[in-house]
């Protein structure tokens, strides 16, 4: 009898431990975050030592959960016809050596320790597709060369039978066929079905967990097949525990899966084996904050709009590709894009990521560079923006101030719902968080229900906490949740948002 009663004791110490365990350890949630941040930052294009301060001086302090890399892997030097270099050239492989303007190896550790560190993960952007094109300079950021005729690249080595023959380009998207086994662009597509390829592969991605990645981007996971990509995933090792990983935690991947809703080639191919890149976040709501297609329909958003299940994607307004078309909103639409990422958010579908770039003309223009071709630090303006050429968003106070909001609402869903029947919305996050957005045109004055607790809050776009109190705008919640909100249609922003967070939440 007292045997029994002890072991049921046990057993139920054991539940609560599980219990206890489960709250306080999600960070074990599949992209490796620390269980008070979220949200990626693709820092494109920057320096390794840059990223690793960056991460010290302003992500970390800010709650920001990782930051995406530029491919690390060593790329072909391309040159344009007016001398300098492209951003594309990153996605033009010679061998997995770490070497490229980001920054060597060296480097590179410094980055993963120093951001792990400071609990800011790091995911590397990975080009496992394809190699390079032609190129008529035959060298590469690290010194490899290659004879691009004859499909050899000895840096890895690969040589013609470990690429798909016979040889061709993607003309027809709705052939899978050609898809996954034609060449990307005039790219030297690999065949991942011989164990070779998919072994270096493997010792490439390893070889970055061993130095301390949290993940990867896959870019171009939709030229690879399925079944290929799932054998080197379960090849790769668990995350290193010298960086503050758990015990046999594994890497987060997230795969460039371009969908658009009616290819042949779709996400739930995709999902089994990791993350997807959900394109259609940025296209579908441009045309939202441009006032084109009214908010209310927003109350739907996510699977509501056909987009893939919420616990599966990785979402974002723009990104490298992206910014450089007409599909989507930018920087270059700043009062449009705030509010779109402010969105993005505040609502719990998927997995965000936001754009940090640098200031472009052209298509192709590289990153700030030197007489010697070295890539230009940003640098930090007093009020927390960035110069040399660098635009930064992620340090725009809309932006990083979301971010704060989406951690102090971290565990809710949405609540109180309120439109005008058009272009003008509000919801709750739980009783933590609050956002409106007007796109009317016209002002907006409403007693709304907010669900915050009795106080006084800073509208965290207008403004931030001081000791003084608010820069911005200090909304009042009454003890039944209600505030009355006014926002005119000429503010320099279309949104304002408040939350229980230390970065709202005002003294009483």
């Amino acid at each position: 009898m007292v045997t029994n009663m002890k072991r049921k004791m046990y057993l139920k110490l054991l539940v609560i431990c599980a219990i206890i365990e489960s709250i306080f350890m999600d960070h074990h949630d599949r992209t490796n975050q620390l269980p008070d941040r979220s949200t990626i930052v693709h820092l494109f294009e920057w320096k390794w030592l840059d990223i690793a301060d960056e991460c010290e001086r302003f992500l970390a302090p800010k709650g920001f959960g990782g930051v995406q890399i530029s491919p690390p892997s060593e790329n072909v030097i391309i040159r344009l016809a007016d001398g300098t270099r492209p951003w594309y050239e990153r996605y033009q492989v010679m061998s997995y050596k770490l070497a490229t303007r980001s920054g060597n190896r060296e480097d590179f550790l410094n980055m993963t320790t120093r951001c792990n560190k400071v609990g800011v993960r790091i995911y590397a952007d990975v080009v496992v597709n394809h190699m390079s094109g032609d190129n008529k300079e035959n060298i590469g950021t690290g010194g490899t060369t290659a004879d691009f005729q004859n499909y050899n690249y000895p840096g890895v080595p690969y040589s013609r039978e470990h690429f798909h023959y016979p040889y061709c380009g993607i003309d027809d998207y709705s052939d899978v066929f050609k898809v996954r086994a034609c060449e990307l662009v005039g790219l030297k597509d690999l065949n991942h079905s011989l164990p070779h390829v998919r072994d270096k592969i493997t010792d490439f991605l390893n070889d970055l967990i061993s130095l301390g990645v949290a993940g990867f981007r896959v870019d171009a996971a939709k030229h690879m097949w399925p079944s290929d990509l799932k054998t080197i995933y379960d090849s790769l090792d668990n995350l290193n525990s010298d960086f503050g990983f758990e015990p046999k935690m594994r890497p987060y991947i997230y795969q460039e899966v371009v969908y658009s809703g009616n290819e042949p080639i779709k996400h739930s191919e995709y999902i089994p084996l990791g993350d997807v890149t959900e394109f259609r976040v940025g296209t579908e709501l441009k045309p939202v904050f441009l006032g084109n297609n009214p908010l209310k329909w927003l109350v739907s958003w996510g699977e509501g709009w056909n987009l893939s299940p919420r616990d599966n994607v990785l979402v974002f307004i723009d990104n490298h590709d992206t910014q450089r078309t007409d599909k989507v909103l930018t920087y270059k639409t700043a009062r449009a894009y705030k509010a779109a990422i402010a969105f993005m958010l505040a609502h719990p579908y998927g997995e965000p990521r936001v754009m940090s770039s640098f200031f472009f003309d052209k298509h192709e223009q590289g990153p700030p560079n030197d007489a010697k071709e070295n890539i230009i630090s940003p640098s930090i303006n007093e009020d927390d923006t960035c110069g040399n050429g660098w635009v930064c968003e992620h340090r725009w106070r809309q932006i990083y101030q979301m971010v704060a909001f989406r951690n102090a609402v971290k565990g809710t869903d949405i609540k109180n719902w309120w439109d005008n029947g058009n272009n003008q919305i509000a919801f709750s996050r739980g009783d933590k968080g609050f956002i409106i957005f007007n796109v009317e045109g016209r002002n907006l004055n409403a007693i709304l229900q907010t669900s915050l607790p009795k106080g006084k809050y800073c509208d965290v776009i207008s403004g931030k906490v001081n000791d003084n109190g608010c820069t911005g705008r200090v909304i009042n919640v009454d003890c039944e949740g209600h505030a009355e909100i006014s926002l005119p249609e000429n503010m320099e922003d279309m949104h304002l948002a408040i939350h229980v967070g230390k970065e709202s939440r005002l003294p009483s």
